[in-house]
């Protein structure tokens, strides 16, 4: 007997419908197992074409623990630069000043710096600085991983710039966040070909 095409309609409704739903990442979240850590490089950057960006270490941003322990890190690497004459670029957030830097990585008398949201580049000008410098190379460190890190870092290398980004510089208020931008700045399409990852201890100026 032939189908009329109501009748067709109606089959394929009652197949959709018996077909089981498909999980999603919410639905598989619990059993997904991280990858393997990237491993970190040792960099060395030329002092005339490197800038340093000190990002959002601020007090109303760096209080917890994380921020706190990465501090000593952020400072070492400030020093560094500084000797090598590297130019330091800061920021600071909406809700805070330039003086609510904290005291031992602070910026001294005549260092730039820019107010914005995660990406620092917006708004900003950031970027004129960094091409008024003749910058090929920034090094990024910020509080959080997931906000100025992620957003500027991603914004320097998709520009062109090679980015550096020490890991132990990028706190941010929970381990997970700083884990999942690491995998993102090593594998996302782009940025991983212009990001090189490391730490205070393998950077050199």
């Amino acid at each position: 007997m032939k189908r009329t095409p109501l009748a067709l309609i109606a089959g394929a409704i009652i197949a959709l419908l018996t077909v089981p739903a498909q999980a999603t990442i919410i639905d598989d979240w619990s059993t997904v197992k991280a990858p393997a850590p990237p491993a970190l490089q040792s960099v060395t950057v030329d002092p005339a074409t490197t800038a340093l960006l000190v990002l959002d270490f601020v007090k109303q941003t760096c209080s917890g623990p994380r921020c706190t322990a990465a501090v000593p890190n952020v400072a070492k690497i400030v020093q560094a630069a500084r000797a090598a004459h590297v130019p330091l670029i800061y920021s600071y957030t909406f809700t805070s000043t330039l003086a609510d830097t904290l005291p031992p990585v602070a910026p001294l008398g005549g260092e730039p710096a820019v107010q914005s949201g995660p990406d620092k580049f917006l708004g900003t000008d950031l970027a004129q600085i960094l091409t008024q410098k003749g910058i090929k190379t920034v090094v990024v460190m910020g509080m959080s991983a997931q906000g100025a890190v992620l957003y500027t870092a991603s914004h320097a290398a998709l520009g062109g710039l090679t980015v550096v980004v020490p890991v132990d510089a990028m706190p941010s208020e929970v381990p997970y966040a700083e884990q999942y931008v690491v995998w993102a700045l090593a594998n996302a399409p782009r940025l991983s070909a212009n990001i090189k990852l490391t730490s205070s201890d393998k950077l050199t100026f």
